[in-house]
């Protein structure tokens, strides 16, 4: 019951979230589109499609999202009354400006996810698989400084020493700090990390 109830209230408080931004116009954040989870994963995989192929077609989306044809034109439908996408039966699906906005945002939240994650040594389908879960739900501040810390890690001009003790420990168990000092090998102690 209290774990209903908290969802319930954590539910209300994101509507209304949501709702506020609407009337007071917050800043570009993809969580507050009003567009459910399900349909930003339909505007991601649009964009990804066009990008590859040039065009998309239901079976195309169909594919891409594991689901059946006739769940992707209904959503289709929806999206082209919103003004997300212009569909018509039987010439495939483009994104509206609006459409392609949202869509982007959206994998360039994923990209940026699953990169961290593969830094952090996540196997790459674990690391595609969360991306696609962690996308929809952080602040746009928290993105923007994950984003900075990829590119902070992906532009250092050597591989950071650090990373690869992080790597060493992943593959271990030990900090290769600590097996330095049973061998004797390093510098004395480094003041305690909050």
């Amino acid at each position: 019951m209290v774990i209903q109830n908290n969802f319930l209230i954590a539910a209300r408080s994101q509507y209304w979230s949501r709702q506020k931004c609407l009337i007071t116009g917050c800043p570009n954040n993809i969580r507050h589109t009003m567009l459910s989870r399900k349909a930003e994963d339909y505007l991601e995989a649009i964009l990804n499609i066009t990008e590859e192929k040039g065009y998309t077609r239901v079976k195309d989306i169909a594919l891409a999202l594991d689901i059946q044809p006739s769940s992707v034109v209904e959503m289709l439908k929806k999206l082209n009354d919103m003004g997300y996408v212009v569909y018509r039966k039987y010439d495939g699906v483009t994104l509206t400006q609006k459409g392609r906005e949202i869509g982007s945002l959206v994998k360039d939240r994923h990209d940026t996810l699953k990169a961290l994650l593969e830094i952090l040594q996540v196997p790459e389908k674990i690391a595609n698989k969360d991306a696609c879960i962690m996308e929809h739900e952080l602040e746009t501040k928290t993105v923007e400084q994950l984003k900075n810390f990829v590119r902070f890690v992906k532009s250092a001009p050597d591989y950071p020493q650090w990373l690869q003790h992080f790597r060493t420990f992943c593959e271990t168990g030990v900090h290769p700090c600590e097996a330095d000092k049973r061998k004797g090998i390093g510098s004395p102690d480094k003041p305690e990390l909050i």
